[in-house]
């Protein structure tokens, strides 16, 4: 006979141990992101600014402040006030851009001039690692 009394027990130690483990991902937009040589890793808890090309000259804007998931933004106007929102409270906040490989970059200038006026002082942009040979991982 196998006793299974403690089973109950490991059972709950599992689940504690995925709920711990488990990283939650604040946005999930698929973007094709550009390509760089060197990479800077992000803090935690980094806002996060996407965007991203819907059909041909319609682009898709979203934030996170780091802590909730992204949510929809009607253009680069209004991430000022998130922005400014953010920054007000935190004013060491990192801001990370994740932009699609095929967006103009005047839109990324615009995102970050808005970002620039509402004082945010650390900006990433979100990429892939190029290998040697030239192509993505």
């Amino acid at each position: 006979m196998i006793p299974t009394a403690s089973m109950a027990d490991i059972a709950f130690l599992l689940i504690i141990f995925f709920m711990v483990t488990t990283v939650h991902e604040l946005d999930r937009t698929s973007v094709n992101l550009p390509l760089a040589k060197s990479r800077e890793e992000a803090e935690k808890g980094s806002a996060i600014v996407v965007l991203n090309m819907v059909s041909d000259g319609q682009y898709q804007y979203k934030f996170s402040d780091g802590a909730n998931q992204s949510h929809l933004i009607p253009g680069p106007d209004d991430l000022y006030l998130e922005a400014s929102r953010l920054t007000a409270v935190r004013p060491n906040q990192q801001f990370i851009i994740k932009a699609d490989g095929d967006v103009r970059f005047e839109k990324i200038d615009e995102l970050l001039d808005n970002l620039r006026k509402a004082d945010v002082q650390k900006v990433l942009l979100l990429s892939q690692q190029a290998t040697e040979g030239g192509g993505g991982t």
